[in-house]
């Protein structure tokens, strides 16, 4: 397996435990490539869900530039719906899993097809 596999397979996990979510594994294997390099970096392969203006970036690359969502207060409440899943005690969100979540929240995996 390649260290992606091994990354994507980690995500899974992550889903399955501590999400409670059985994962579309073609899904996220998109969503896991287009996050790029930041997956292989330990600081950028993770979102710190305490930090505003990482939030901040998440919203704007994320949900509005790649998933096309028009701004508005539902994409603040749909992210923190995607941290409350994610459980706040958990220290370490990958970037991955949570833009996994935040696809499946607004359903938009057709953008990744």
């Amino acid at each position: 397996m390649s260290k992606r596999d091994d990354l994507i397979a980690k995500y899974a996990g992550d889903l399955e435990n501590k999400c409670g979510m059985k994962p579309d594994m073609k899904l996220l294997k998109a969503v896991t490539i287009a996050c790029g390099p930041s997956i292989y970096n330990a600081d950028a392969s993770t979102v710190s869900s305490g930090d505003k203006k990482e939030l901040d970036r998440v919203k704007k690359n994320f949900l509005m530039k790649k998933l096309g969502l028009a701004d508005s207060p539902k994409l603040d409440e749909g992210i923190q719906a995607c941290i409350d899943t994610y459980g706040r005690s958990n220290r370490n969100k990958y970037r991955a899993v949570m833009y996994y979540m935040l696809t499946k929240h607004f359903r938009k995996g057709s953008v990744f097809k």
